[in-house]
């Protein structure tokens, strides 16, 4: 068993043992990819307060979000095509999250439904929604996310339409893998995860098919995805779908502190600031660097979260530090996952707590809570001098 003391160890196993296809989806932004590296990239350019001579025992990360008590204040992002990278993977995340005590958010493009996600879990999860036209289908998928159980809606609103990801296109990605002499040859090098997909039935987006009108089967999946994103969204329609959920929203894909301040007219109970892990507009600032202009704007009324570029528990501590009131990870489970099914998810949790842990106690707190920005030194025009 190799020594995993980073989500760096995890993502060298990821690529070993998933096909490309899956692993580049996973390890990809739009474009030129500047948007996905400087979220990476600029938290590095946020230095930290050293304190010594203080009492660090008692320390504690625990927090809530949304109201609810998590082991520290970070919840697994929806990441489409999970059960992909692992048989099962939507469930073993979900496990590994539950057992942790933090949140676990399914996607709609999960493989895994949430049906079965919560057949395999015992407390609620969060579900994240795209905004769709068809209300029909959009009611149905309340109605089972709130006979699942499901504590909280994440609705992504920075996806009307796809951002163009090149190494997806060049790789024929599908669920499942369309097979191609290129794409057996890969799979034929990860057996592992051959054999445990060969023993699974879900291999297709079970929210999906069989759900949406005219989807009963992988091939017309296509053909809806297509026609399903709904290009004129606007603030009234986000309104409208809290009302058809009823319970706590989140909105996701926040990088502007106008849309910030309207999601919050909206009712939002949190806002996350992310750009889709760089995924949609490639040139966007990154989310560390778009933070502080939202939590100035809005930060004392409503939750903000953010993610996209997560890799450390130094990267939570920076966010939460800058005013981030809890953070979402994607690829660093997904990393886990990919590597060591549940317990790689498990091990990339206790990597980031460990480091979150240890980071906040050489600055001085013992409380997670208590972070701000005393506890960095951050650049002038950190969120940029634009004209």
């Amino acid at each position: 068993m190799p020594v995993i003391t980073c989500i760096d160890d995890l993502k060298r196993l990821h690529k070993q043992r998933t096909p490309k296809m899956f692993y580049d989806y996973a390890e990809s932004g739009s474009y030129t990819e500047q948007t996905f590296r400087d979220n990476t990239n600029d938290f590095a350019e946020l230095r930290l307060r050293q304190k010594v001579a203080v009492d660090m025992s008692g320390r504690t990360t625990e927090s809530t979000m949304v109201g609810e008590k998590v082991a520290m204040p970070v919840a697994l992002a929806p990441v489409g095509l999970t059960g992909m990278q692992r048989a099962d993977g939507e469930i073993k995340a979900a496990r590994a999250a539950e057992k942790f005590g933090v949140p676990f958010t399914l996607s709609t493009m999960s493989i895994c439904s949430i049906e079965d996600v919560a057949a395999h879990t015992t407390k609620p999860f969060w579900f994240q929604v795209y905004t769709l036209k068809d209300d029909d289908f959009m009611r149905r998928l309340f109605e089972r996310a709130r006979a699942a159980n499901c504590s909280a809606i994440v609705i992504t609103v920075d996806l009307q339409i796809l951002g163009q990801r090149h190494k997806d296109l060049k790789n024929g990605l599908s669920a499942p893998p369309k097979l191609t002499a290129k794409s057996i040859a890969d799979m034929m090098t990860k057996v592992g995860w051959g054999l445990e997909m060969l023993q699974t039935k879900r291999r297709f987006f079970g929210n999906i098919v069989g759900h949406a009108k005219g989807v009963t089967d992988p091939s017309s999946l296509s053909s809806w995805t297509a026609e399903a994103f709904d290009m004129s969204l606007d603030w009234k329609r986000i309104a409208k779908f809290k009302e058809m959920w009823g319970g706590k929203v989140i909105l996701k894909g926040v990088m502007d502190a106008e849309d910030a301040r309207n999601a919050m007219s909206v009712g939002a109970d949190a806002i996350i600031v992310s750009n889709h892990g760089g995924r949609q507009l490639d040139g966007a600032l990154s989310s560390i660097r778009a933070l502080p202009g939202i939590v100035d704007a809005v930060g004392d009324k409503v939750e903000v979260w953010m993610d996209s570029g997560i890799r450390s528990g130094q990267d939570v501590l920076k966010a939460l530090a800058l005013g981030a009131k809890g953070t979402m990870i994607g690829r660093s489970y997904v990393y886990g996952l990919g590597a060591m099914g549940e317990a790689g998810v498990t091990k990339a949790l206790e990597v980031i707590r460990k480091e979150l842990d240890t980071t906040m106690a050489l600055c001085g707190e013992r409380d997670v809570k208590a972070l701000g920005r005393h506890n960095l030194l951050i650049p002038k025009n950190f969120s940029g001098d634009w004209q």
